[in-house]
């Protein structure tokens, strides 16, 4: 589905409180009922324990500065409404003050099921739960701190690196395989896919990761999957500039999908 242009970012007001209407609760309600009857099983225990931390429920849209208030408490993290689309530096700025970027518009009916922007959907039931675990955290940060400390030239392979986490992260658990990636968690087709036999699973290795590429409109044909949040934290402590570098010399793996085609 191409980018729709229609959607726009909403202004607080002297509160800090974003004007969401009876129609954005009926659709956050939807789509977190949905999403809720169809992960257990299928996601990280730490996912579901911050839904809970969060209290985050179906009966109304939430509020970007009540979660940021309780991720601060919880955790030191924080929530910070942006447009949808921000520079790369200011993405990566946030993420090293230990705050996340929370697109503030909602998705309409018509796009219940996929929307290629991030929304408040996919930023708050998504993203925000795995930011009250702070293994988690601790990556985010370094993570946001390390994107702007190596600058433009290996901003690509490191969002390759945070695609294969943040995004479409998978866990090791003693029950199985379990998603933590907010892509996977926000799309019922992401996590149908995630759990079925046609996605390649692959061990984490930083390497493979910035080899690996992607595309941003399809189901994911393979995820990276970690034994823990602190196998997540403690990989911070890689010379991510060496290995982009070694990464850029060897070349890509072959991708595992189709070009897109030109529109």
């Amino acid at each position: 589905m191409p980018k729709d242009t229609t959607y726009t970012s909403l202004h607080p007001d002297a509160d800090g409180h974003f004007p969401y209407t009876a129609d954005d609760d009926a659709v956050w309600g939807e789509l977190f009922t949905r999403q809720m009857d169809f992960l257990p099983g299928k996601v990280a225990p730490e996912y579901i324990d911050g839904v809970t931390k969060l209290g985050l429920n179906a009966a109304k849209t939430p509020q970007v500065k009540d979660i940021d208030a309780k991720l601060h408490a919880l955790t030191g993290a924080g929530a910070e409404g942006v447009p949808a689309i921000i520079p790369p530096s200011q993405f990566y700025d946030l993420l090293s003050q230990r705050k996340f970027p929370v697109a503030t518009f909602l998705r309409r009916r018509e796009h219940m099921d996929y929307i290629e922007e991030p929304d408040l959907f996919h930023e708050v039931f998504g993203h925000c739960p795995m930011l009250t675990n702070p293994a988690y955290c601790d990556f985010i940060e370094g993570f946001g701190t390390r994107a702007k400390s190596l600058g433009k030239g290996y901003r690509w392979h490191m969002f390759r690196l945070f695609w294969f986490t943040v995004e479409f992260g998978m866990l090791r658990t003693t029950d199985g395989l379990r998603a933590y990636g907010a892509g996977i968690v926000s799309s019922p087709a992401e996590a149908e896919n995630a759990i079925s036999d046609r996605a390649l699973m692959q061990d984490f290795d930083l390497l493979t990761v910035f080899r690996t590429p992607y595309r941003i409109d399809i189901v994911q044909p393979t995820y990276f999957v970690i034994d823990s949040f602190d196998q997540l934290a403690a990989m911070l402590d890689a010379d991510f500039g060496a290995l982009i570098d070694q990464a850029k010399q060897i070349g890509d793996l072959p991708a595992l999908f189709e070009a897109k085609q030109a529109s």
